[in-house]
């Protein structure tokens, strides 16, 4: 286990007791705060592109084609369906293949999913002042319950790894 799955870890071990439990706020802030998280580390294309790793988006094996190829036919079952790319057949520009569509997910650093977590604290709190000022109170105080939750996790110290003495 990582430095970054220490909150997540504990996000993930708080949900089962809170469902046992009923308790709607922390069911409801822990799915949110984990969601987050995963969303946090999908991949971006935009941002592949803009890297100028766009290799992670092209099939495999395909490469583009010489576009003064006469011979180069988008209706030739033999190439790609957009024309310009040349490789194996493809139907409507799919890739066949168990895990064809897989790519890494980035991995998040400690600092990265604590920010997440506190990003969506500070989310709930702005929310609950909101609604309290239009009069919305039971509301606002669901969204306070599920905001103490959250800080509840992020400022519990995670346990102490007995690493031997320091040199």
């Amino acid at each position: 286990m990582t430095q970054a799955d220490d909150l997540r870890d504990r996000l993930r071990q708080a949900l089962p007791a809170a469902m046992k439990a009923r308790d709607r706020p922390a069911i409801t802030a822990l799915r949110s705060a984990l969601a987050a998280i995963d969303n946090a580390e999908a991949f971006d294309p935009d941002e592949a592109l803009a890297e100028g790793t766009n290799d992670l988006l092209e099939p495999a094996g395909w490469e583009p084609a010489d576009p003064d190829d006469a011979d180069v036919d988008p209706a030739d079952p033999g190439h790609a369906a957009q024309p310009g790319l040349a490789g194996p057949p493809a139907f409507a520009g799919t890739v066949a293949g168990v895990g064809a569509t897989e790519v890494e997910r980035r991995g998040l650093t400690p600092k990265q999913v604590e920010g997440i977590v506190r990003a969506e604290i500070e989310t709930l709190e702005v929310a609950a002042d909101v609604l309290e000022s239009v009069g919305k109170h039971e509301h606002a105080e669901r969204l306070r319950a599920e905001r103490r939750v959250l800080l509840s996790h992020v400022n519990e110290t995670p346990p102490a790894t007995d690493a031997g003495p320091i040199a």
